[in-house]
């Protein structure tokens, strides 16, 4: 159970999410190291959570009981999980019941009555550490699917705070969020913030009208009224990445040097796809490679000039229909290779681990063409990532239109993943496609991802927030 508040320090600003922003490592001799998690939230977060005496409040990936301390200048606030509720709230509700129904139901939801407990149950704590943890007037902001019943819990406990919602998933429309069983409970769980943040504007549509017809409160466009006085506002805020730290990192010699290596140890390639996600059925992979197999098949590009690179890191491997999907794609990479392949030349490279930021820059950097097909995404960081590689303006992105991204990347070829005809031509139009309309493409692209990064995003939220509030 969390620690003794005599413990923590109060925060003016207080981050609510799912994890810690760190990893922990024990080492032979038993001691316990600390070591910052990549991804963009952190780095957008880390200054203002410095200038605000900032803490996070998250699960440090463990069943034991870990007092808050410090990590490179962040205080950090762990939360225990058991076993048994890592397999419900987590594996169970969040990512087996909330993913799947959030994602278009492109897997079947499964709703259990032991899973929605246990979820109850994680969000209180998460909720009372945050009312611990939390100074007079702070302002709070929780963060995505998991923790959907925060806000009110903290609500109910501290009026006094200023209190935001960013979800960083799809949020479906009423045909499909009516399938929960509690979705009362959910949406009044949200209302307990000042600010609802949503990835696209129809995401905040859904939202409001399904507390109209819902729980029956008066709206007045993305406000929500309550009977109480208080309005809840929703908004799009399109989340980003650090663009200028990747393109910084994307120009280092050495990762220049690691991006011809690969190209190198690929046979040099005419041309280079590429795909990188994390392995997930929302992500399209298998109607990606089933595409460009039939593009070899049909003799539509020559398997000894072209290659096709695909990355997908390891995740929820305890979860059933993930080990499913990763035996589908290693059949489908087979029955590709084996077929089409030969000896030192194989159309399909894939590559099921996780690899390092700079890995990832150099991969970014040496593909010609960035295929990113998910089925249905909030937004896709690696879309924004692949462009801010291309200091150049070299290089063309295959994107999904069903990509929160797709709405920002404008001059992306856009593809619909489940047409496979369509996805085969907008691969050959992207690998055909002259010098001069990639780079005009390419320049549009970089322009919009540099003006509108993670430190805009977490700026305008925040903003927002505590002029809402």
């Amino acid at each position: 159970m969390p620690s003794s508040s005599s413990t923590i320090s109060q925060a003016d600003l207080v981050v609510v999410a799912n994890r810690l922003p760190v990893d922990r490592t024990v080492d032979d001799a038993g001691t316990t190291h600390w070591q910052t998690s990549p991804g963009g939230l952190v780095t957008a977060l880390e200054p203002v959570m410095r200038k605000n005496a900032g803490a996070w409040i998250g699960w440090h990936g463990a069943d034991d009981d870990v007092d808050p301390f410090e990590h490179e200048g962040l205080s950090l606030v762990p939360v225990p999980l058991s076993v048994q509720e890592v397999e419900e709230y987590y594996e169970g509700f969040s990512n087996s019941t909330l993913w799947p129904l959030y994602h278009d139901v492109i897997a079947a939801p499964k709703f259990h009555r032991e899973w929605w407990d246990a979820y109850v149950a994680v969000n209180r704590r998460f909720a009372d550490r945050a009312v611990e943890v939390a100074a007079e007037g702070a302002v709070v902001w929780i963060q995505d699917y998991q923790l959907q019943l925060v806000p009110q819990m903290l609500r109910e406990q501290r009026p006094d705070l200023r209190i935001g919602f960013f979800l960083h998933i799809p949020f479906p429309p009423a045909e499909l969020f009516n399938q929960i069983p509690w979705r009362r409970q959910l949406l009044e769980g949200l209302l307990g913030a000042d600010l609802v943040g949503f990835q696209l504007p129809g995401a905040a549509t859904n939202f409001v009208r399904l507390i109209r017809s819902r729980v029956g409160h008066r709206t007045t466009r993305n406000t929500i009224h309550l009977p109480d006085g208080r309005n809840v506002d929703t908004r799009a805020f399109p989340i980003s990445i650090d663009s200028a730290g990747l393109e910084e990192m994307a120009r280092e010699p050495e990762t220049q040097q690691r991006a011809r290596e690969i190209r190198d140890n690929l046979g040099n390639p005419k041309t280079l796809l590429l795909g990188v996600d994390r392995l997930d059925y929302t992500k399209g992979i298998t109607q990606r490679l089933r595409a460009f197999g039939e593009l070899v098949a049909d003799g539509a590009v020559d398997a000894d000039e072209v290659m096709f690179v695909q990355v997908a890191t390891p995740s929820r491997e305890r979860v059933e229909q993930y080990r499913v999907l990763r035996d589908d794609i290693d059949r489908l990479v087979g029955r590709v290779n084996g077929d089409l392949g030969h000896i030192g030349r194989q159309p399909i490279t894939y590559l099921h681990t996780s690899y390092p930021r700079t890995e990832m820059a150099a991969l970014f950097r040496a593909a010609d063409v960035m295929v990113v097909t998910p089925l249905r995404d909030g937004m896709n960081l690696v879309a924004k990532e692949y462009v801010a590689c291309k200091y150049d303006d070299k290089g063309a992105l295959v994107l999904s239109e069903f990509a929160g991204a797709s709405a920002e990347l404008k001059q992306a070829f856009h593809v619909n993943p489940y047409d496979i005809n369509g996805l085969k031509s907008t691969l050959l139009a992207a690998m055909r496609a002259d010098s001069r309309d990639l780079s005009r493409r390419m320049r549009a692209m970089r322009r919009q991802v540099s003006e509108h990064d993670i430190a805009k995003w977490a700026s305008d939220f925040l903003s927002e927030l505590r002029r809402t509030a």
